[in-house]
């Protein structure tokens, strides 16, 4: 069984920062690319950040110059850096990733249970 779980959220005012993590864990044999998304309450679910195994970033127009996603391969983590958060920045964040597992031996699309960002004005 493979997974993944997000830490990080919380309470920040507007113009301050927050770092999301996101672990995988289980019987993980290999990652390819991790990502972020968020869903602001009455909104679908939208991307904000990806990155491959290999490093090459790829960030949504929204959160481009104040976000920064980062990998650890060694620690099978995602991070993301939010700075100069805004209200409008207000959502539940999840991870997701591809995750190959050694027991199935099968890739599996892979989400996290979610956490919440909540921007004050």
């Amino acid at each position: 069984q493979v997974q993944l779980v997000e830490s990080g959220g919380g309470l920040v005012q507007a113009g301050g920062s927050l770092r999301l993590s996101c672990a995988a864990s289980g019987t993980i044999l290999s990652i390819s690319a991790m990502g972020w998304y968020r869903q602001a309450a009455g909104k679908q679910r939208e991307l904000v950040a990806t990155i491959t195994s290999g490093g090459s970033t790829n960030y949504a127009d929204s959160v481009k110059g104040r976000f920064t996603i980062s990998r650890d391969n060694a620690k099978n983590t995602a991070y993301l850096q939010m700075n100069s958060l805004k209200p409008e920045d207000t959502a539940v964040y999840y991870c997701n990733a591809g995750l190959f597992s050694f027991t199935t031996r099968v890739w599996q699309n892979s989400w996290g249970q979610g956490t919440q960002v909540t921007v004050s004005s």
